[in-house]
């Protein structure tokens, strides 16, 4: 349900991203349906106007973003699976190495302090981080600010970057048609069923991680053939790039300005450290660069998963590879934590 309190600038964000969608497409750029609504659902936010998705209809576009990704899983495509291994060691190496060289950068040059700089470096898991920001000294709103831009950068240049370097995956993967109303809604209570049993077991991307089980499993044991229909998942892009936009509703432009140098600063650095390694993995495994860049790039988990299929990249690699990443990271940030707090 919406409040009837969130209904105004609910329907403000959706007018901003359906605008900023159309606008995206009708000049031809990648991803349209993610980079417009970003971009002008953040002008938005930033002249001041309270937009918003609410909670329950960005869980429904988590459970469909899934689902979407868990469509691209065939036997075919984990069949090819055997030169993963080495690709999700690589994963978990570059993850802390995005971790530690962004803190080093925002400490030494920015001058935030140790718990700030962890939490703004940490390489997604957005909602995540913020939550932790809660419960300790750190500056939030800079932490905040950084996380987003960070967020927001990756969202509008990853498929300008694939696109450009000619690693657009279009024609590479064939995806079926899209399957029928009566699967459709059998998978779709199955994955909300799914998730909220992950959510309870705090799974990272619960909803998201439950809607890809589901439809993985109907996919590979042969139950449900075809895609999500373009119908559902055009509007769930809508709303995800609205979604970014909107975490920077609220901050003004003065709280904004030293943050925003510090966070372009840092997915500067960690955008080049991921495509170096990406590149590199795309020679070495033979994975194609597009799926690899994308799959490497730290941004949020449920973003580069659309990403992953509208740029017909392997959904399978990209997802797996993000989620491994969260799992990392959720082991990982609550240690590093205690030990800071230790000191």
């Amino acid at each position: 349900m919406i409040h009837s309190d969130d209904f105004i600038p609910f329907a403000l964000t959706l007018v901003l991203g359906a605008f900023g969608a159309f606008l995206a497409a009708a000049l031809g750029l990648p991803a349209p349906f993610l980079i417009g609504p970003a971009i002008f659902v953040t002008l938005g936010s930033l002249f001041g106007r309270r937009l918003l998705v609410p909670v329950g209809v960005r869980n429904g576009c988590f459970v469909v973003v899934g689902m979407s990704m868990g469509a691209g899983v065939t036997p075919e495509v984990m069949a090819a699976a055997a030169a993963w291994p080495a690709s999700f060691v690589m994963v978990l190496v570059t993850s802390a190495i995005l971790l530690f060289s962004a803190q080093a950068l925002l400490r030494r040059v920015f001058h935030y302090d140790r718990m700030t700089a962890l939490l703004a470096a940490c390489p997604g898991h957005l909602s995540y981080v913020m939550s932790l920001a809660a419960d300790t000294r750190g500056d939030v709103a800079s932490i905040g600010v950084i996380q987003s831009v960070r967020v927001l950068a990756l969202t509008l240049l990853v498929p300008l970057i694939v696109e450009l370097s000619g690693a657009s995956g279009e024609g590479v993967i064939i995806l079926p048609q899209a399957m029928g109303l009566l699967p459709l809604a059998v998978i779709t209570v199955l994955a909300v069923l799914c998730g909220l049993i992950f959510l309870k077991l705090r799974v990272p991307a619960a909803l998201l991680v439950g809607g890809m089980a589901v439809s993985i499993l109907a996919h590979l044991s042969g139950l449900v053939s075809g895609t999500i229909p373009q119908w559902l998942q055009i509007p769930v892009y809508v709303l995800l790039g609205s979604m970014i936009g909107t975490r920077f509703s609220g901050v003004s432009l003065a709280d904004l300005k030293n943050a925003f140098v510090a966070g372009m600063t840092v997915t500067v650095v960690v955008g080049l450290i991921s495509a170096i390694t990406a590149a590199g993995i795309s020679h070495l495994l033979d994975v194609p660069l597009g799926a690899a860049l994308i799959a490497f790039a730290p941004g949020g988990l449920e973003t580069m998963a659309a990403m992953a299929v509208i740029m017909h990249a392997d959904p399978a690699y990209v997802g797996t590879h993000h989620i491994l990443r969260l799992l990392f990271l959720s082991v990982l940030m609550p240690f590093m934590l205690s030990r800071f707090r230790s000191l």
